[in-house]
């Protein structure tokens, strides 16, 4: 009986445990391991006794999931949602609560490759979700890392879509004439995947193909025709449109489905503004833009933050609105405390430069304008290669306090451009040093430049050698004194990389056979270089000196077609006079004056650099002092330069 008890407790125990480790207590692997053995004992498969059930069981809890996983199908169940609906904001909103951060690369990529596989709307719509999520929603990195991923993929996603490397292209393409993607983010991405890689192949049609394209940012917009995309201007007119309905009408509601179904939330602030402007405009109809206004607030149709960008930006165009509308400026002064107190403004709006229309200092204001001027300047000089036209825009704009501002743009915009803008770039520093631009705007030009050069660095890979090229170049071209460099360099904080490239700069400079390769850094550039340059007057001179006529002279100056640089003109035909001791050279530049062709500007500039460079020319010349007080009294009497030039620096003599 002892014997059968003791083999029946056996059993149970064995049951008992047979069941813990299979499907007892709750359920198969919900409690893992129940023992702990020996960790030098081990169970052997080769055992004749080997049972499989005694295997330890290894899963300790539940299945540990990877959040990336998760939101992954929440990402794919947004964009089909927004796919659906398109609805931009709700797609923003869910983004949002999602709480996806460091995940949204993976939005970025899963939207985009989505959009591939479907119709041009989806494509549109995609482009669409993206502009209007940038820097809001998903910041510049995370959209860039985004196609980075896109871009190591089209390999496999080429398996399934055919035309995957061209549309993924044009995605690229569509990205940077939105903004959301820098243009440099094609060099930078080279660099991610292999040359032989589908990759590399839509990295270059979006280069060549799209963005190299003449109006290339009007066709690659309307690429996928038919689809959701509206211009800017179509959406303006539907705005006003349904704003002067709306005053017709006074149906505060039907307004609202019309804000709605515009399906641009994103672009509300054109609402306020428009709305307030229209109020202005129409006295009688202000009480009806004000309803309207705190309804659209009060349903969250309009965000607060679309609220205050609408009336931020009716503050900045005031100025000229008053042009048109003059009681403008003290309208608005009377709007904002009334929306604040009824509670459609937030009350941080005061605390913003608009406030109470007073708009911004108005330095600010002057400045804001003139980088705008500036930058559609300087495109048109990259365009046409007119300096006497730049020059005499910069002159129109009236702010030469600004001038050291103009530098740093120009320098920056031919930074993240070709070797020809590169190469116009250092021309035009020449010819702005002589006309308009003294040392110290020059310099400090530098100054802001190097000061931000680690943020140029961001979007322009190779910055530094290229601002050490741009510092070099302007030694060379006489636009600055090797001083200037250490003046600049002194400027700087020691440890930034700026000092780390005045110092490149300086090196340059100091190399064998500095001014030739310097000069051509560019690789030709416009195909103007200043040794050229200067080799080309030398010869025109010494033909004229050798009997030729004037007219020709100044033809063959005229076809140098380098105005901006005939102060080199002045002083080598300056040189030349003394050194053949013939004075009739000056009736060249006396006929070059009278025809305009040498202005004043550049007869001083010629002028003030023999005057610099005259204990050299001594040492050659013994009587160029002489000489040289007697054509500044002649060219005082002829108007070539003004009649203060020199005063108590010279001994001028009486012309004979």
């Amino acid at each position: 009986m002892n014997f059968y008890a003791s083999a029946l407790f056996i059993i149970i125990d064995k049951l008992f445990y047979w069941t813990l480790i299979t499907d007892g207590a709750g359920g198969k692997g919900t409690w893992g391991k129940l023992l702990d053995t020996d960790g030098d004992s081990h169970i052997d498969r080769n055992d004749p006794n080997y049972d499989s059930g005694e295997e330890p069981y290894q899963l300790v809890g539940s299945t540990v999931c990877d959040p990336l996983d998760e939101y992954k199908k929440a990402f794919v169940s947004i964009i089909e949602e927004y796919y659906s609906n398109g609805d931009v904001e709700l797609a923003a909103s869910d983004l949002r609560e999602l709480g996806s951060g460091k995940y949204l690369p993976y939005f970025v990529k899963r939207l985009v490759s989505m959009a591939m596989d479907r119709h041009d709307k989806e494509k549109e719509m995609a482009s669409v979700l993206l502009s209007a999520l940038y820097a809001d929603v998903i910041s510049s990195a995370q959209i860039s890392q985004g196609f980075v991923m896109l871009l190591e993929a089209v390999d496999d996603l080429a398996v399934d879509i055919l035309d995957a490397v061209d549309v993924l292209a044009l995605f690229i393409a569509r990205a940077v004439v939105d903004d959301i993607l820098p243009p440099v983010f094609l060099t930078r991405a080279k660099k991610t995947v292999s040359e032989t890689s589908k990759g590399y192949q839509a990295i270059q049609i979006a280069e060549k193909s799209y963005l190299s394209a003449p109006h290339h940012a009007e066709l690659v917009e309307r690429r996928w025709g038919g689809s959701t995309h509206i211009t800017v201007e179509e959406m303006k007119k539907k705005i006003a449109d349904l704003l002067r309905e709306y005053v017709d009408s006074g149906d505060t509601s039907e307004a609202c489905r019309c804000i709605r179904e515009l399906g641009v939330s994103f672009f509300h602030h054109e609402v306020v503004k428009r709305a307030l402007i229209l109020g202005m405009e129409i006295q009688t109809a202000e009480p009806l833009i004000l309803k309207l206004l705190k309804e659209a607030s009060e349903e969250v149709l309009i965000s607060s933050s679309q609220m205050a960008k609408g009336f931020s930006r009716l503050a900045e165009s005031l100025e000229d609105l008053a042009l048109d509308i003059p009681s403008a400026k003290s309208l608005f002064q009377s709007l904002v405390p009334r929306a604040i107190s009824e509670g459609w403004l937030d009350e941080s709006f005061l605390k913003s430069p608009a406030e109470n229309g007073d708009v911004e200092d108005k330095d600010d204001k002057k400045l804001r304008r003139y980088k705008e001027e500036i930058v559609t300047i300087i495109h048109e000089y990259f365009l046409s290669d007119d300096i006497p036209e730049l020059i005499q825009s910069l002159e129109d704009l009236g702010a030469p306090e600004f001038n050291s501002i103009f530098l740093k743009k120009l320098i920056t915009l031919a930074m993240d451009r070709k070797n020809r803008e590169k190469e116009m770039a250092s021309v035009l520093l020449s010819a702005l040093h002589i006309e308009i631009f003294s040392t110290e705007d020059i310099v400090n030009g530098f100054v802001m430049l190097l000061e931000s050069a680690e943020d140029t660095a961001l979007d322009i890979l190779d910055a530094s050698n290229e601002l050490a090229l741009f510092l070099a170049r302007a030694v060379i071209d006489d636009v600055l004194a090797p001083l200037n460099l250490k003046e600049i360099g002194s400027k700087l904080s020691p440890n930034c990389s700026g000092s780390e490239t005045v110092h490149m700069a300086r090196s340059l400079v100091a190399a064998r056979h500095a001014g030739e390769r310097i000069s051509r850094c560019w690789g030709g550039g416009t195909g103007w270089a200043v040794e050229d340059a200067k080799d080309k007057i030398v010869k025109l001179l010494e033909e004229y000196d050798s009997g030729g006529v004037v007219s020709e002279a100044c033809q063959c100056i005229r076809d140098l077609g380098m105005p901006f640089f005939n102060h080199e003109v002045v002083k080598k035909a300056l040189v030349m006079a003394m050194e053949k001791k013939n004075d009739r050279i000056l009736d060249l530049l006396q006929e070059c004056f009278s025809e305009g062709l040498i202005t004043i500007n550049q007869m001083t500039k010629g002028f003030a650099r023999i005057k610099d460079g005259l204990d050299d020319l001594a040492l050659d010349i013994p009587n160029a002092k002489e000489k040289y007080d007697f054509y500044v009294e002649r060219a005082k009497k002829q108007g070539w330069i003004v009649p203060t030039f020199g005063e108590g620096l010279l001994n001028p003599v009486a012309v004979s």
